[in-house]
């Protein structure tokens, strides 16, 4: 069971989502793919954050990965995603989410996101993210500390989606993939030798 990322955005309704916050960690990827795997987990993040209507919470799957995500949307406009293994429990994921979001909208002004989000992340200071990120790896200790909290409103949680299901009519992820500029070469081609071997940014 493993978290590789999770990440703070502003998605305001149809229009492109902007990171503002991320933590990851990579350390069971080689050196070499760490930098495609990063990019691309941070291309899914924005790609599910913005197709995730507010006030909707699902998991959508992409290959070896899921992708949490909660759009709280309101007033903050503010979604977070979690990036994890199959094997991770869905609750305490979401758990997560509903935590970082608190904490970043007590933490941090609206007004240093809204209405011109800043360019780079490093502009906002949060560093509890990390702290999360490192906490909720072993999720029976981070449920054990939610457990408060399980009055989740599963009901309105949509689960196991595929990526393709998530997308809109006609939308393909490897067209969105070959369109994106936020994405390299290398880690572009990095997705489609992964997508062809069907495990994506396998763990060592």
């Amino acid at each position: 069971m493993k978290i590789f990322s999770v990440s703070v955005l502003v998605a305001p309704p149809g229009s492109s989502a902007t990171l503002l916050s991320n933590a990851s960690d990579l350390s069971s990827f080689s050196f070499y793919q760490k930098g495609s795997v990063g990019e691309f987990m941070t291309f899914l993040s924005k790609t599910v954050a913005e197709r995730t209507s507010q006030g909707q919470r699902q998991s959508v799957q992409e290959n070896n990965y899921v992708a949490h995500v909660y759009n709280r949307g309101g007033k903050e406009r503010l979604a977070a995603v979690v990036i994890t293994d199959q094997e991770y429990p869905v609750r305490p994921a979401f758990s997560l989410l509903t935590k970082i979001l608190d904490e970043f909208t007590a933490t941090v002004p609206q007004t240093q996101y809204d209405p011109n989000p800043p360019s780079s992340t490093s502009a906002i200071q949060f560093p509890m993210i990390t702290t999360y990120l490192q906490k909720y790896q072993d999720p029976r200790q981070a449920d054990t500390i939610m457990r408060v909290q399980q009055e989740l409103d599963e009901t309105k949680i949509v689960l196991h989606k595929t990526i393709e299901t998530v997308l809109q009519r006609g939308e393909k992820l490897d067209n969105l993939v070959e369109r994106s500029t936020a994405l390299s070469a290398q880690s572009k081609m990095f997705y489609k030798t992964a997508k062809k071997q069907n495990s994506c940014c396998v763990v060592m």
